[in-house]
């Protein structure tokens, strides 16, 4: 066990080692002003990674996790590990397929466990591949159905129930240019209503966001065979898999308890990460096209990080430009619950927390930050504890601070056991963070 200590203030975050088996957590709210400590937790190492993606839980503790560029594993509840599917030229694994592979912000992303695993043992997973069948020059982003056995120890019977979501293939002139960027990638089942939810990123595309038929920047509503929700209801003309549109790089989805409403949590453009309520054909409002909107060419058709891509200026001005949620193209669009006070930081993936060791915390959005800091901006690094209002359209927020300024907070995940586990990239660690 790795035991830390921090504290947080209004200015920048010092942190510490110390030889304590605790994490302080002092609340901050979306003012920046300090509140009286509220929840402390101790921290763990719970699983050594290699760039943990996501992870998914049976109910005996058994885990499900993705490491980016090497596959899917399961670790048991004895603590085994288990490796079960490869990307191409791995080794160890069970089952190794050539066609899938990492680059850039791509690779093994995200899994899931069907609802009825105990009856059908199925698993979902979110993959890039390539080869001649590929429709985004030679690449797409999949997702997959397979079976494990009784021993959580092969897959079999793959199935490709998604297979045409959108891949950046090349590099272009922008931040973070290269192949794989804005890839989206979060399964996750509703327990509502029992469709799995695909989310997808724009792949560094002026049209993406907005076009009825490219899957690209996209949140899918789909059944275990891939095939739409019949009650979707996306604009006439629209791909009738999508659930809600317009979106920069969701990476994070996670269901309200009680509710069920389905929240993503959403990279910004050097500004303005978001979370926000999802709509059935709902319109998230991110239209980074050029030569409309008051914006003229950029590049590549891509005018996500304009004006001035590759220099600073303030969050602001910037969001005024090219904001995140453009509601005067889209006044319908939807409104984010929280905006990170206009900043762009990382956000990543989230998860309600869930059971009364969280005590004023029970039921609220933790949602986890990569870190970025450029042009200025502070670094991230960081978990938020989001109180939702009721109609999902605000937040109040506090803040639990991670003793680190390396850390990538990739994905956050809640266990059966009401932990919270805390895929860190930089460390490669999955943490088991639990309320003392």
């Amino acid at each position: 066990m790795r035991d830390l200590e921090f504290s947080t203030s209004a200015s920048r975050r010092t942190p510490r080692l110390l030889p304590l088996a605790l994490l302080a957590v002092a609340g901050m709210v979306a003012s920046g002003t300090a509140a009286a400590q509220t929840v402390t937790v101790k921290a763990e190492d719970f699983q050594k990674t290699e760039m943990p993606w996501d992870m998914a839980f049976l109910q005996d503790g058994t885990m499900f996790f993705t490491e980016k560029c090497k596959g899917l594993s399961v670790r048991l509840p004895s603590g085994k590990v288990q490796a079960l599917l490869g990307v191409g030229g791995s080794t160890g694994y069970g089952t190794v397929r050539a066609d899938l592979f990492c680059d850039g912000q791509a690779g093994v992303q995200g899994v899931a466990v069907d609802p009825q695993f105990a009856s059908n043992r199925f698993v979902y997973l979110y993959a890039s591949s390539k080869g001649p069948n590929r429709t985004y020059g030679g690449y797409n982003n999949i997702v997959m159905r397979m079976k494990v056995d009784a021993a959580l120890a092969k897959v079999s019977d793959i199935v490709e129930i998604i297979n045409d979501i959108g891949y950046k293939p090349a590099k272009s002139n922008h931040p973070f240019g290269g192949p794989g960027a804005h890839n989206g990638g979060r399964l996750r089942f509703n327990p509502g209503d029992g469709f799995l939810y695909v989310t997808t990123g724009d792949n560094h595309s002026g049209e993406g966001p907005q076009s009825p038929t490219q899957i690209r920047g996209k949140v899918l509503r789909v059944d275990r065979d891939g095939k739409a929700a019949p009650d979707n209801k996306p604009p006439a003309g629209f791909d009738k898999r999508v659930f809600a549109y317009g979106f920069r790089n969701p990476q994070g989805i996670a269901f309200r308890p009680g509710t069920n409403e389905p929240f993503i949590s959403e990279n910004g453009p050097w500004h303005t990460d978001e979370v926000t309520k999802l709509v059935n054909g709902g319109n998230g409002g991110w239209d980074p096209r050029d030569n409309r909107n008051g914006r003229g060419a950029c590049p590549d058709g891509y005018c996500g990080y304009s004006p001035n891509q590759m220099g600073a200026m303030p969050p602001a001005e910037r969001g005024a430009f090219m904001p995140m949620t453009d509601l005067k193209a889209y006044p319908q669009a939807l409104k984010p619950a929280w905006t990170n006070n206009g900043l762009s930081q990382g956000m990543c993936g989230s998860v309600f927390l869930v059971g009364k060791q969280w005590k004023q915390w029970e039921g609220r959005l933790a949602v986890g930050y990569a870190g970025i800091g450029i042009h200025g901006t502070p670094t991230g690094n960081r978990i938020d504890i989001l109180e939702l209002s009721s109609d999902g359209l605000s937040s109040k927020r506090e803040e639990l601070s991670w003793p680190t300024f390396a850390g990538r907070m990739r994905h956050v995940s809640s266990g059966p056991d009401g932990a919270l586990y805390v895929a860190d990239e930089a460390s490669g660690m999955i943490y088991r963070v639990t309320p003392n």
